[in-house]
Parts: structure tokens; sequence; C-alpha cells
């Protein structure tokens, strides 16, 4: 079994990147992910269980999320209204607890990934109350009055958009890693793992439209390289050419497909009035 990840056959990671994930995993700290939606930080959690062979346990954050629910929750009205028919399983108080992913990425036989998904989508308060049980990898039920102890102590991966900060005392418990957007080179090494036949004309093309349309300052959402991958799909399914989208830059016209980059109408007419007014931003 690995030891060491340095990306997959589906996802390419940078050196830096891999750097970061296996440092982690020797500190045996958390790994906090931060970057551009679109840039990988919830499939990298995926792709290290798969490279190392290892189990993985996901829990996605909500807004309404609450760190109990990560740990268990405990079922008292069911248990309220099976007292009162008189149910036999009254007294199996385990029958009436919900464990939540860290509990069962905890009772792993084997090391597991944990990813907790979007952390700044939670409450602020959220990542406070889950120091102790990331740092201790432990945990007290309350109802089953034992502690919950990890068997293996879980690499886990925190993602975050950057919507809200996060606690020093928080941060200081994690190694950090920002995925930076990728450049040309390793964009081309991306792309051609999605698309290993594409011609290295269209690619040339696709990529130089895209570059072009992210350096647009005025943009709201810049497209992400999951968008790039998406247009790239649809130039394929199409049989768009690399001469084709050169034809259409002659002509100052919008490429086609143009809703797979741009998600706003704000951005789609900003690109129209580029053009009409004869800019060139690609």
């Amino acid at each position: 079994m690995k030891t060491n990840f340095s990306g997959t056959d589906t996802y390419v990671a940078t050196r830096e990147l891999s750097t970061a994930v296996n440092a982690s995993i020797q500190l045996q700290k958390p790994l906090l992910i931060k970057g551009e939606p679109g840039t990988g930080k919830t499939l990298l959690a995926y792709e290290i269980a798969q490279a190392l062979g290892k189990p993985l346990y996901t829990w996605h954050i909500k807004s309404t999320t609450s760190a109990q629910q990560g740990l268990y929750e405990y079922d008292a009205v069911s248990r309220l209204r099976d007292s009162q028919l008189g149910s036999e399983r009254i007294g199996d108080i385990d029958a009436y607890i919900k464990k939540g992913k860290l509990w069962e990425a905890f009772e792993s036989e084997e090391q597991a990934v944990l990813l907790i998904d979007e952390i700044d989508k939670a409450d602020i308060e959220f990542p406070n109350d889950l120091l102790q049980e990331l740092d201790r990898m432990e945990f007290y039920c309350y109802e089953l009055r034992r502690t919950i102890s990890a068997k293996h102590r879980p690499v886990v991966i925190i993602t975050s958009n950057n919507e809200k900060e996060l606690p020093d005392a928080f941060l200081r418990r994690c190694f950090f890693h920002f995925i930076r957007f990728p450049d040309r080179e390793t964009m081309q090494q991306i792309i051609t793992v999605h698309f290993p036949n594409l011609s290295q004309e269209l690619m040339i093309k696709a990529m130089s439209v895209f570059y072009s349309i992210r350096d647009v300052k005025a943009l709201k959402k810049k497209p992400s390289t999951s968008e790039l991958i998406d247009w790239i799909r649809l130039l394929l399914v199409a049989g768009v050419t690399q001469d084709d989208l050169t034809d259409l830059d002659a002509l100052n016209e919008l490429p086609p497909y143009l809703g797979s980059l741009l998600k706003n109408e704000q951005d789609t007419d900003l690109m129209l009035a580029l053009r009409k007014k004869g800019g060139r931003p690609y």
C-alpha cells in the first residue's frame, strides 16, 4: 500500500500540493485546503483515499450543520415514544444513537480519510466546537457514558471557500495549503488526463480563449478548471475545431457554449460589449 500521495491517473497534483498532503499525514494534523471554486479541493480527499487505498468518510457542511452532528445524534423523541408504547428496545440506548462521520471514521478498522467539506459554511463557532475532537481524536458520549476514541488517527482533509475567517485556535491545529489556479503547463496536464486524444492545436486554442476570458478584470465570476473541462467536452461533441475558434475570433464573435464558462448575465453582457467595441478578450 502506498504511503505517500503524488496524485492519481485522474488527478494532477502539483509538487506543492503533494508535499502539503504528505506533511499533514506525517504531522498527524488536519490539512486545511483553500482555493478558488473548481480547483479540486473536495475531489482531493477522494483521490487521496483512492491513491493510498484507504476508506473515505465525507461530511459535507451546510449553514445549519452543528459540530454535534459530526459526533452523534441522540433520538430522545423516539425513545420517549417507545417507552410510552412499552417497546422492548427501550433499554438499548445504542438503538437511539445515530453515529456521525467522525464516529464512523474513528471506528474504522484501518486508517481512514475524513473529509470535512466547506467548513466555512457553518456557524462561526463550528470550528471551535471541534477543536478537542480533532486534536485528541476522541469525544465523550454522555448517553452511553463512554469515551469514543479513534482506533487509527484518520487523515483529515478540511476544505474552505474563504466565506468566513476561521478562528486562530483552529488554524494552529491545521497544516494549511492554498491551491493556486493552474498555470498553463499544469492546465495542459489536467486537460490531457481528461482528454488524452485531444489535438494539440485545439487544446492550445481552447486554453488561449479560456485564460484570456479569465484575464478580464471586470468579470464577476472567473471560469474555473472544471468549467473549462465541461467546455472542451462540448466542443468535442459538436465537432468544433481549432480553425472554427480562430474563424470566430476573426469575425469578432463569441465562442460557442459560452454558458459553460460564464455563469451570469453580467459577465455574458460584458463579453458581448467587448466584442462590439472591437475588444479582444481572447
